[in-house]
């Protein structure tokens, strides 16, 4: 019987975000005879209908660290392999305090969408690759990936951020444009303000272009205070375009958002010059343009393809001219997202992540 693999996603808890995408393209994929135990938030409401998928609801908000950690040490005493899919240096910290030793090769996987490395990190880095030289560390991009490589850790491999295989769109005829949209949970370094911003502008101008939000919190229901703020300010400015969508979606009708759309991704640059985007490729897989801030790998996606526009300041004056861009050609735009959908498709592929996995 193949080993189980124990997927630990401590805030996965419903269908919205990278997380869901992540695990549900992991789930996909690979031997079905494999056995895959989520580990998620105790309140979570999923819905995986693979036989070898099995739901585990554990963690609490407050004291998931903890738990973490106990589940760490229990899971490293026992057969079967243990992938941490959303990992931050928190976790190799935890991993490195319950083992009883050097980890055993092929036993435990970090995967690390980005890192925000300084001096400190660096140095803990070093001294957790020396103690625990087993540790399979993975990434989507080069960039991430050096960082560890660079302190030490000798199985540190780039492997593609993966993409559910079904999420592609091809339609007959190209879509119309129907709507501006913003996607995911409603994030600050995500660029929200800046689209509640755009909202402003064009309710201030008399424009008429109808605008869909999805104002998801990113996990355990909260809102941090600016974004608090900014839903108040939508809800002040009263354009009469605006639909706001509140309420969690499935996955079919989050898909439904990108069908005629721009997405607007106004993210940081600081934060996302190298992380890849889970909304980027969900939007071109559904023939879905991007607007993105110059300097991310959102934009140099949308520049590799000719799939969107790259605006090199959020002021609404640039956005909107931007967005009216990819409009006055949206027909070109979708048929070349749709491209870079399947393009990315196969270059995403689950299945890398799912072999690497049961190596």
């Amino acid at each position: 019987m193949p080993e189980t693999i124990n997927v630990v996603e401590p805030t996965l808890r419903n269908e919205v975000g990278h997380c869901y995408s992540f695990i549900r393209a992991l789930c996909e994929a690979g031997d079905k005879t494999r056995k895959l135990k989520l580990w998620v938030d105790r309140r979570a409401e999923l819905a995986f209908t693979e036989k070898n998928v099995q739901v585990r609801k554990y963690f609490s908000r407050n004291i998931r660290r903890l738990q973490s950690y106990f589940l760490y040490k229990k899971l490293l005493l026992k057969p079967g392999k243990l992938f941490i899919s959303t990992a931050g240096r928190a976790d190799l910290l935890l991993i490195d305090w319950a083992s009883r030793g050097a980890v055993p090769p092929k036993k435990v996987y970090l995967y690390f969408h980005w890192f925000n490395a300084n001096a400190k990190k660096i140095a803990s880095l070093r001294k957790i690759a020396q103690r625990q030289p087993n540790l399979e560390v993975l990434g989507p991009t080069p960039s991430v990936v050096k960082v560890f490589r660079d302190a030490g850790f000798g199985n540190a491999h780039v492997v593609p951020y993966p993409i559910s295989k079904h999420d592609v769109n091809r339609q007959a005829e190209p879509n119309q444009f129907t709507h501006l949209l913003y996607a995911g949970a409603a994030r600050r370094d995500k660029g929200f303000s800046h689209v509640v911003d755009l909202v402003a502008y064009l309710h201030e101008h008399g424009l008429q272009i109808p605008v869909v939000l999805q104002t998801s919190p990113e996990h355990y229901g909260k809102y941090d205070a600016t974004i608090q703020a900014d839903i108040q300010r939508l809800q002040a400015i009263a354009y009469p375009h605006l639909r706001l969508r509140t309420e969690t979606l499935d996955a079919s009708g989050y898909a439904e958002l990108f069908v005629g759309a721009i997405c607007l991704q106004l993210y940081d640059k600081s934060d996302f010059q190298d992380r890849i985007s889970g909304v980027t490729l969900d939007a071109f897989s559904a023939g879905c343009p991007v607007i993105a801030a110059e300097g991310t790998w959102i934009a140099r996606m949308a520049q590799r393809f000719d799939a969107g526009a790259v605006v090199n300041d959020m002021s609404p004056p640039q956005v909107l001219q931007a967005v009216q861009h990819v409009i006055a050609e949206y027909a070109r735009y979708n048929t070349q997202a749709l491209e870079a959908g399947e393009i990315l498709q196969q270059e995403n592929s689950a299945e890398t992540l799912f072999g690497v996995l049961v190596s």
